[in-house]
């Protein structure tokens, strides 16, 4: 599969065109628009690539171009996993350019770590279900932590909930990066 040409098909697409100006500042995106937050992104994989295999920067650009496009379509505060989220969206405009299942997990539990770093800060207890069903949905670890710690480590983003899953994720999974690879 040329990741490459997928990429440039989606930002051929009119909706990825029309979307990438939308967005304001808010928490964890103080850059505003999609397009600022995907160039943030790109800025991260360009300090990354050296730390990759040679296939891993056209997947993960394909990712950093979708993971969030759909947020202007998407209901505000459903689960990821409801069809009208915007990683449900996001999944959805990709599988029409692609037919990579593990991309497309990646583009639908992007935020599967946050928001299970967020529910333990609430309710102080582990959703162990809900971490061990992530750990099965997604196939290239690697792949998917380096996607993490480029949308991770933004201007605007914390980074305990990415150190947070880093532990829990070693715990399970053989993966080569960890806290001291986060910029």
């Amino acid at each position: 599969m040329n990741y490459a040409t997928i990429l440039h098909s989606v930002q051929a697409d009119e909706r990825y065109r029309r979307n990438l100006d939308w967005g304001k500042p808010r928490h964890g995106h103080p850059e505003c628009t999609l397009r600022a937050h995907f160039e943030e992104l790109e800025g991260n994989l360009n300090r990354l690539t050296h730390k990759l295999p040679p296939d891993a920067p056209a997947k993960l650009r394909l990712l950093i171009h979708v993971h969030d496009i759909c947020k202007p379509h998407a209901e505000r505060g459903v689960a990821i996993t409801d069809p009208r989220s915007h990683a449900s969206l996001g999944r959805a405009f990709l599988a029409e350019f692609c037919a990579d299942e593990d991309l497309l997990a990646m583009v639908q539990f992007h935020d599967e770590p946050y928001a299970l770093w967020r529910k333990e800060q609430v309710k102080r207890q582990l959703d162990r279900a809900r971490l061990d069903s992530l750990f099965a949905a997604i196939g290239d670890w690697n792949l998917f932590t380096a996607f993490l710690m480029l949308d991770g480590c933004t201007r605007g983003k914390d980074r305990a909930p990415l150190q947070w899953f880093l532990f829990h994720l070693r715990q399970h999974k053989d993966v080569v990066f960890s806290e001291e690879d986060l910029f």
